[in-house]
């Protein structure tokens, strides 16, 4: 079995509008997942530095981050990030360009997790529906591109409110959703903002949204998860 999840961080500032590092991995430790995407996991301005500590992710957790940027600091790319479980072995790891108005990228890794596969591709979609649907399409081609088709997991921030239509409907004719629930707002989740996909050769065992106190103080999304299974 393998657990995955993804949140948005929203750069560790929680609803109370104060920065608490600490508080965020708290609730990445309660998820307890094999592989986590981050989302807005770097400071927006300045150097862009790791919103999470590097030492406090050493620490105080049985993570460690799949280098992505040379940047001095940096946890992730365009604030997409990968955690993964000291124990798994990182195989390969890219850097995917987006189109995009404003700098947007997604973040990919080909994982082992004891004797399984996994490809792992995180992301933060734009907010305008015409952009998502390019940046969906460009992922969906890099992925071709790439090549093998190892069990894989797409997941993250697709800022798409319908449930049927623009980027959902795109990624859906390869992948299969995780039917985690509402994650958007943390307060009062009424948005299915955050999703999670896998390929075919993957099973979706259960999955669902961490509701705890400390997530919905943490964020401004609640993080998502799913364990799977390969077939």
């Amino acid at each position: 079995m393998i657990r995955v999840a993804s949140y948005n961080m929203h750069k560790a500032i929680g609803t109370d509008r104060r920065r608490r590092p600490e508080r965020t991995m708290d609730v990445l430790n309660e998820l307890n997942a094999d592989v986590v995407a981050l989302q807005e996991a770097d400071r927006r301005f300045g150097s862009r530095a790791s919103a999470l500590p590097l030492e406090m992710i050493e620490q105080h957790s049985d993570y460690k981050p799949v280098p992505l940027d040379a940047r001095n600091g940096s946890l992730g790319w365009h604030g997409n990030a990968l955690l993964v479980k000291k124990s798994v072995n990182v195989v390969d790891k890219e850097l995917v360009h987006l189109p995009s108005l404003e700098p947007r990228g997604a973040v990919l890794a080909d994982l082992k997790l004891g004797e399984s596969e996994l490809r792992v591709l995180g992301m933060h979609l734009d907010l305008s529906g015409l952009w998502r649907r390019r940046q969906a399409l460009a992922i969906l081609a890099h992925l071709e591109q790439r090549g093998g088709t190892p069990p894989t997991v797409l997941m993250g921030d697709l800022n798409e409110w319908t449930a049927n239509r623009g980027c959902i409907r795109d990624f859906g004719q390869q992948h299969r959703f995780a039917e985690c629930g509402r994650s958007f707002h943390s307060r009062r989740p009424i948005a299915q903002l955050d999703r999670i996909m896998v390929n075919y050769a993957l099973e979706i065992v259960q999955c669902g949204t961490l509701n705890s106190a400390t997530a919905r103080r943490a964020s401004d999304h609640l993080p998502i998860w799913a364990d799977l299974q390969p077939r």
